[in-house]
């Protein structure tokens, strides 16, 4: 079995064994990736976050475009996706945290993310954790940093907009459903 068909099969399994917390059937698609990467800066980072790194397929787009020099901190809150992750990728400048994403202060050593990576399902979180968890990304952007979402739905929105001066919204139609990304800002000078 391929590598491509082999991570299609764990995603759907770790869908089956908690659907609310994985939120999709399906990894997302490197084009949809791609667009949502494109919104920020990731060349320009110092420290990338990423929050539900699921099977990898960010995290390798992630580390393709960033320096050398950058780090990634890459949370999956699903133990047996974690343990694949840094099994596959064996890169210096990763690090695989298996652990819920409410938790992330506690592992960026007081640094600040210039771009953060979310592809979590927001809404088929319980609304108590989707806020704190929602809560938490403004205080872990840095003041210039962007925050990137992937969504399968536009209802996310209204919350970013509560939380960011900023929300640009693109949309990726060659992903199945078609994915809603957005790029949240601190700054109100940029483009909504």
């Amino acid at each position: 079995m391929n590598q491509h068909i082999a991570d299609r099969v764990r995603f759907l399994r770790a869908f089956a064994a908690n659907p609310r917390q994985v939120g999709a059937i399906l990894p997302t698609s490197r084009y949809a990736v791609r667009d949502m990467l494109d919104l920020g800066d990731v060349p320009g980072a110092d420290l990338v976050v990423e929050l539900g790194a699921g099977t990898g397929v960010q995290t390798s787009e992630i580390l393709a475009r960033m320096r050398p020099d950058a780090r990634l901190v890459a949370l999956e809150i699903d133990p047996a996706l974690a343990r694949l992750l840094e099994k596959r990728i064996d890169d210096p400048r990763l690090q695989v945290v298996a652990d819920s994403a409410e938790h992330l202060d506690k592992h960026l050593d007081g640094r600040l993310a210039d771009v953060l990576v979310c592809a979590l399902p927001f809404t088929s979180l319980e609304s108590g954790l989707r806020r704190r968890i929602l809560d938490s990304l403004p205080r872990a952007l840095a003041p210039r940093g962007v925050a990137l979402v992937i969504q399968y739905s536009p209802l996310i929105q209204s919350e970013l907009r509560r939380l960011f001066p900023s929300v640009r919204r693109r949309i990726s139609v060659l992903n199945v459903p078609p994915a809603f990304l957005f790029a949240c800002s601190r700054e109100a000078d940029a483009t909504t």
